[in-house]
């Protein structure tokens, strides 16, 4: 069952044309799985084997190309007829005397679009290099140009279908992240507080499931809170440990994060110091949201609160997400940092991820939003604030 509209799609497709054909390319290749997600509806765990759409700037509807088992997912979940799914043999999977992309070059040959201008998502996670090598030698007189994030760019902005589903996977992040809170105790294991966030994660509300994140939950324990991508180990809680907890609510293949730092008792004076003084700086940039703004401008917010502060941060403040597969829930096109002067308009959505990281501890208190026609609207409730666990220690 599509996710949308097939006019929707239609909509999508339309708005990638204009900008392949700004860009001057007759063909796109589209490899990031969000990006086939975006324009077909195409949903199946084949992204570690070659696939693609074939963006033709004079046809109706994209081709998909794939393994062969894998072409009755494209049937089962995208808009497209029967002559735009195309799978090639098994014998092109992970071999050394062929190539996937020898069956594209045969197929745009087969269809005289051998000798176009074909954009190509070159950085793109999984379109690799030698992919690249097999297209440009199996396509001599074709012109390749960096097709990279042109999709991503028309996903920026989300129609109302799309918020529901963010705001859906924020419920779910709620879910998530007060289980997180409510598993963590001393004595408990990390693993096992993760296997009841990805239980809340995919078990999802009474009213409608979870998907799958991009990214599995992020929990890094004490002195280990100042390295911001750590998953977990078996090892357990102790008193006075710091936990951040970084997760995100999926459905449908949209996302909200969700970050929360907590303290198993009572948290040290510069923890809590720092805490509140990225509250602070998180709700500065929250009030200062609206359209009109740029990217830069709502970063220089939050950076004045926090310098008067005594407190620096290097890294962007946040990014504009949505839907995605892993390894990642943002989109690559927006990032709140100095020179980024992308104009928010209503409808992008941003996580907002203000975290400090120090030498012996770091702090992670996040939220996602969408811009509204005045303002912002937050994707999940949950208490803004350096989370107290009391110790309870279990048997």
């Amino acid at each position: 069952m599509l996710t949308f509209p097939i006019t929707e799609f239609q909509g999508r497709l339309a708005k990638t044309k204009q900008r392949m054909a700004n860009a001057g390319a007759d063909i796109l290749l589209v490899t990031d799985p969000a990006n086939m997600n975006y324009l077909t509806g195409y949903d199946a765990w084949s992204f570690y084997v070659h696939q693609l759409l074939i963006l033709l700037i004079d046809e109706d509807q994209p081709i998909w190309v794939g393994r062969g088992q894998d072409a009755s997912a494209a049937a089962h979940t995208t808009w497209l007829d029967k002559d735009h799914i195309i799978p090639y043999a098994d014998y092109y999977v992970q071999s050394a005397e062929r190539h996937p992309m020898d069956f594209v070059c045969d197929l745009l040959k087969g269809r005289k679009q051998d000798k176009q201008s074909i954009a190509v998502e070159l950085d793109a996670y999984y379109f690799t290099a030698k992919s690249y090598m097999q297209l440009v030698q199996g396509l001599p007189n074709a012109s390749f140009t960096d097709g990279t994030n042109m999709v991503n760019w028309v996903r920026i902005i989300k129609s109302e279908k799309e918020i529901s589903y963010m705001k859906q996977a924020g419920k779910i992040a709620e879910k998530a992240m007060q289980t997180a809170f409510d598993s963590i105790n001393s004595g408990v294991r990390e693993c096992d507080v993760v296997a009841d966030i990805a239980h809340a994660q995919i078990s999802g509300l009474e009213d409608f499931g979870g998907d799958y994140p991009a990214i599995v939950p992020l929990l890094p324990t004490g002195e280990k809170t100042s390295a911001c991508h750590l998953t977990w180990t078996d090892d357990r809680f102790k008193q006075g440990d710091p936990v951040i907890i970084e997760l995100a609510g999926c459905y449908k293949r949209y996302h909200s994060p969700l970050a929360r730092t907590a303290v198993i008792g009572m948290p040290s004076e510069q923890m809590q110091y720092v805490a509140d003084c990225v509250v602070e700086g998180l709700n500065a940039a929250l009030d200062a949201v609206k359209p009109g703004i740029t990217c830069e401008e709502l970063e220089m917010v939050w950076r004045k609160v926090i310098e008067k502060n005594g407190i620096k941060k290097e890294s962007r403040m946040g990014y504009s997400m949505g839907l995605n597969y892993p390894p990642d829930w943002g989109e690559h096109t927006a990032s709140l940092r100095p020179g980024d002067r992308t104009v928010l308009e209503p409808n992008m959505t941003f996580h907002l991820i203000p975290g400090i990281w120090m030498e012996n501890m770091g702090v992670e208190i996040s939220e996602s939003f969408r811009v509204t026609e005045t303002g912002c609207e937050i994707l999940a409730d949950f208490p803004r604030e350096l989370l107290i666990k009391p110790n309870i220690r279990l048997a």
